[in-house]
């Protein structure tokens, strides 16, 4: 069996900051100690590529557009608006006040959109 993921991190130098900005923009709601849990699918899709070393998060969501505006808004900065890879996905790129990379990944429903 595949080790799955059990876990996620992500840290900053100001962790109330990081906790506002994930509650706002995500409506993930830390407790005083920075713990909380998500649903997450019983499956998560994962690459392995060839490009200068990172790891990013992506995260599900109805509408990349107003999320990056949220992202904003709530003191993080865009590295890619929304644009799509034909025929496999739709995709926004974001850093998080701290700096962290993730990503986003337009949703139709409980499946990744497909342009």
């Amino acid at each position: 069996m595949a080790a799955p993921i059990v876990f996620i991190d992500i840290a900053g130098p100001d962790d109330e900051t990081l906790k506002a900005f994930y509650a706002e923009v995500f409506d993930w709601r830390a407790d005083a100690s920075g713990q909380f849990d998500l649903d997450i699918p019983t499956s998560i899709r994962a690459a392995i590529r060839k490009d200068p070393a990172e790891k990013r998060l992506y995260l599900g969501v109805e509408d990349i557009t107003a999320t990056l505006e949220a992202v904003e808004a709530a003191g993080g900065s865009i590295d890619a608006r929304r644009f799509e890879v034909p025929g496999v996905v739709v995709l926004g790129l974001f850093r998080d006040p701290a700096g962290n990379p993730l990503g986003l990944v337009e949703m139709d429903g409980p499946r990744r959109r497909i342009p």
